[in-house]
């Protein structure tokens, strides 16, 4: 699918009537987006921020990538127009609205649909060069009247180093295009953006059909072995059915040992504070009691003296 969207931007970019000019200006474009894995609700408004720097006159734009569908461009903007142009079925929508003044190339989409779950990228174009932004994942929650497939996930999973552990998904599809489907996984840590890590494609054959409600249920498993700490983070299951997108709330994999060390560092700390209170005490009642000492042997030579003076 990329090396479509590649391609796809190689056109528009080829056809599109601006060449950047590059005399006595510096060559080089930086576009930036806010990336990360959004999950608005129906009716709800979202930005979607681009910045971009660079003396260069380009081409931004905007595209949609849903899974499993070709994909769309959503709207072009030349750096030295006052206004971006939006296309194809973007062209009327008026939920569609870009800000594109001072290094900003903001698409806001209003009243989301669930059929606005996507991916998109923000994209810069210079001298038929292509600077691709990290793209933002967008999954539109419903209220579930509407909802084709229900996607049901374990909350977490713990992992040992060097075990192994199974994912599973089960996916509840609805009664259109006979229950055909697609199935995602996706995997979100701190390190790095949400991404695709593997798709069942279009195999149903681990669903079971239900004749009275006409409903199939599925359940897909995701085998992940020799585990490490590269594999921390949250995995989601998304379907892809009767045109739309619904994730999972995501399985988030535990580090055992993580936490295991954690408590022999707390453990390691208590015993190291109770050992020098430990000192501290006796290092104490040391002091007392050999000043107990040096006040009984004043006290005994005193005595002694006195009992000397009276036999005299």
């Amino acid at each position: 699918m990329m090396t479509s969207l590649k391609f796809a931007l190689y056109l528009t970019c080829l056809f599109s009537g601006r060449i950047a000019l590059t005399t006595n200006l510096k060559l080089s474009l930086s576009v930036r987006q806010e990336s990360g894995f959004l999950s608005p609700n129906v009716g709800d408004n979202v930005t979607l921020r681009c910045f971009y720097d660079g003396d260069i006159a380009a081409m931004f734009y905007w595209y949609k990538l849903t899974l499993g569908q070709r994909p769309k461009l959503i709207s072009t903007f030349y750096k030295h127009d006052k206004k971006g142009t939006f296309s194809g079925e973007f062209e009327n929508d008026p939920r569609f609205m870009l800000e594109t003044n001072n290094g900003k190339n903001h698409l806001t989409i209003s009243d989301l649909r669930i059929s606005d779950s996507a991916t998109y990228y923000c994209i810069g174009c210079h001298s038929y060069k292509f600077e691709f932004a990290e793209g933002v994942t967008l999954s539109v929650k419903g209220s579930g009247s509407n909802i084709p497939a229900l996607v049901h996930q374990s909350a977490s999973e713990s992992i040992q180093p060097g075990g192994s552990v199974t994912l599973n998904c089960t996916v509840h599809t609805g009664t259109c295009d006979d229950g055909e489907h697609s199935v995602y996984w996706f995997k979100k840590s701190e390190e790095s953006h949400p991404g695709i890590i593997y798709t069942h494609g279009g195999r149903n054959d681990q669903c079971e059909r239900n004749s009275n409600t006409q409903t199939h249920t599925c359940v897909y498993n995701l085998p992940m072995k020799s585990q490490n700490l590269s594999h921390d983070g949250t995995y989601y299951c998304a379907v892809a059915s009767c045109g739309h997108i619904l994730f999972g709330n995501g399985t988030k994999l535990k580090d055992e040992v993580g936490s295991l060390d954690s408590l022999v560092y707390f453990l390691s700390g208590a015993l190291a504070f109770t050992t020098i209170l430990v000192v501290l005490l006796a290092f104490s009642v040391y002091r007392m009691n050999k000043k107990n000492t040096c006040q009984c042997t004043v006290c005994g030579m005193y005595g002694n003296n006195t009992l000397n003076i009276a036999y005299t």
